[in-house]
């Protein structure tokens, strides 16, 4: 079902008129907008998660500010909403300053029922620099494991300072709280802010961050999309900046055919030109 989100996702707004040194921020101007869009694409592949009718009157529904960011519930008059799982749903704009997903999740474990999961949507615009949004592959893995795991790399895998405090205090939590409750685990020293960064845990989203990296829009993957907006940002002469870069492009192309990599390189330099004459 989760996996599927690419082939239903649907964004219709088309986004243009961005300075190319200023699509960075699009993760947090459009963030709330694409988490929108994955529970109206949950609720339409209903006939992929319910094939059998089982959960009749059971819709996904986005919370506000609450743990886990969307819930599977249905609401009745005599008890209230019933809920089967819980969603905490991250987006990952793929040409993001960081070049990995941003996000920290320091939700305690024992606020994660059983069945709730983690899920980050990695998407970008169709044009690159320009067009609708569209969803990649997404990352799925269960919220319990993913608390638990960052909580043991925090204190016996990473490399932290001798002397360190290595404690993590957790709140009394239960699955699916209200707004008022705690649900936060709090690192003893947390100086560099890193407490929660999944991205920088080895092993947990290492390799699927590699891959979806690897993916190709308009025939260049978005790491080298990445390198190559992340370094005009940093104020660098444009000039040098193309040269290093496509000598960069020829290096990893030559295994391509010849004709390829030319379309590559030339698509590359038409970005340069759009990118000197604004």
């Amino acid at each position: 079902m989760l996996l599927d989100l690419p082939s239903s996702f649907e964004f219709n707004n088309h986004i243009s008129g961005v300075n190319a040194t200023d699509l960075f921020s699009l993760n947090s101007l459009l963030g709330a907008s694409i988490e929108a869009q994955v529970v109206k694409a949950l609720n339409k592949q209903r006939a992929l998660w319910d094939p059998e009718d089982e959960w009749l009157g059971y819709t996904f529904e986005r919370q506000s500010q609450v743990f886990p960011d969307v819930r599977l519930t249905r609401r009745t008059a005599e008890q209230g909403p019933e809920i089967a799982l819980g969603i905490e749903l991250k987006g990952w704009f793929l040409i993001s300053k960081e070049g990995a997903p941003s996000f920290r999740f320091t939700t305690t474990p024992a606020a994660c029922a059983p069945h709730d999961l983690l899920v980050v949507v990695p998407w970008y615009l169709d044009n690159v620099l320009s067009g609708s949004p569209v969803a990649a592959q997404p990352f799925v893995v269960s919220a319990r494991w993913a608390a638990d795991y960052r909580n043991y790399y925090w204190q016996h895998l990473r490399k932290a300072d001798p002397g360190s405090d290595l404690t993590i205090t957790s709140p009394a939590a239960r699955p699916y709280p209200s707004k008022r409750d705690l649900v936060a685990d709090i690192p003893g020293y947390d100086g560099g802010g890193n407490f929660g960064r999944l991205a920088r845990v080895p092993g947990l989203m290492t390799d699927w961050i590699e891959e979806t990296n690897r993916l190709e829009v308009l025939g260049i993957r978005i790491e080298d999309w990445y390198r190559f907006l992340r370094a005009h940002s940093d104020q660098a002469d444009p000039d040098l900046v193309a040269a290093s870069i496509t000598e960069r492009l020829n290096r990893v192309l030559r295994p391509r055919s010849d004709a390829q990599a030319a379309r590559i390189v030339a698509a590359l330099q038409t970005l340069v030109d759009e990118y000197q004459a604004r």
